[in-house]
């Protein structure tokens, strides 16, 4: 499998259930924040979220946060939940990755990460040996830079779903996406 694909796709974070997990014998869950959680502007976490974090950890699946964000940001985010981070974390580098699931008592093999990002998150899982667990974007930033990015991300996707025809969408013009995006309006 290529660096850049994901190892499974759902249409939201809150589709990959407890018993996903389980199933899967993934212990360890590390989540990005922005873009895969709550976008940019949203300073905490909702109660779709809160609720969903509570479930994975009510099944025993230990949760961190893995952001290349700043501190202010992921600890404001954090403040109420209180679970284990890494801000800056020089994503697709691995290294912290490693370092904050091997803390938690993960391995390559009981690890998973979640994020909107290909060439930060997908490629950060598999760099560190862990699963890539890819959501599509909630509030995608519109710069240059992302748009690029993006645009590159297509053809990776493209393969993706080609051969894996049934994998959830993550692409553009996802019903789920356009729900989240249009209840924060």
């Amino acid at each position: 499998m290529s660096l850049f694909s994901p190892d499974y796709t759902f249409c939201a974070y809150f589709h990959a259930t407890p018993s996903f997990f389980r199933q899967e014998g993934i212990e360890v869950l590390l989540l990005d924040i922005d873009n895969t959680l709550a976008p940019y502007e949203q300073p905490l976490p909702d109660l779709r979220l809160t609720e969903w974090l509570e479930a994975l950890l009510a099944e025993g699946i230990q949760v961190a946060f893995l952001s290349n964000n700043h501190g202010d940001r992921v600890e404001l985010f954090n403040g109420t939940l209180g679970l284990p981070c890494r801000y800056d974390a020089h994503k697709p580098l691995a290294r912290r990755a490693k370092a904050l699931f091997t803390s938690l008592g993960g391995t390559k093999r009981t690890t998973a990460f979640m994020g909107d990002q290909i060439f930060t998150d997908v490629l950060c899982a598999h760099l560190s040996g862990a699963r890539a667990i890819l959501v599509p974007p909630i509030w995608d930033k519109r710069d240059r830079g992302t748009r690029f990015k993006r645009w590159l991300e297509k053809g990776i996707l493209r393969r993706y779903y080609k051969k894996n025809p049934t994998a959830p969408d993550v692409r553009e013009g996802n019903p789920i996406t356009e729900e989240i995006r249009g209840s924060l309006k």
